[in-house]
C-alpha cells in the first residue's frame, strides 16, 4: 500500500523555523517527483514545492527563498524547511506523489 505520512508541524512565531518531515511507505520515492502543498482555513489546495527524481527543486512565489525541499533517498523521505514564517503561511501542509497525498501536518505561525 503507498502511504505518505508528514510530521513536524507545530505552533511558531513569525520569523520562526520549522521542519516537515514527509515519510514514504509502499513505493521508492527515489523514482517519482515529489510536492508539497499546503492547505489555509477556508482556502484551496496551493501547490508550494516540488522536486524532481534529478533533484531539481521548484518553488511558488510565495515561498521562495524561504523555504527549502530537499529529499533523502535512502531512507525514504522528503523535508520542507520553514524558515522566515509569515502568518499567512499557517495551513495543513501535505506532501504528495501523483494523486496519492498524505494527511498532513498542521503548520500555524501567530504571535
Amino acid at each position: 500500500e503507498v502511504q505518505l505520512v508528514e510530521s513536524g508541524g507545530g505552533l511558531v512565531q513569525p520569523g520562526g523555523s520549522l521542519r516537515l518531515s514527509c515519510a514514504a511507505s509502499g513505493f521508492s520515492l527515489s523514482k517519482y517527483r515529489m510536492d508539497w502543498f499546503r492547505q489555509a482555513p477556508g482556502k484551496g489546495l496551493e501547490w508550494v514545492s516540488g522536486i524532481n527524481s534529478g533533484g531539481t527543486t521548484y518553488y511558488s512565489d510565495s515561498v521562495k527563498g524561504r523555504f527549502t525541499i530537499s529529499r533523502d533517498n535512502a531512507n525514504n523521505r522528503v523535508y520542507l524547511q520553514l524558515n522566515n514564517l509569515k502568518t499567512e503561511d499557517t495551513a495543513m501542509y501535505h506532501c504528495a506523489e501523483g494523486r496519492t497525498r498524505g494527511q498532513g501536518t498542521q503548520v500555524t505561525v501567530s504571535s
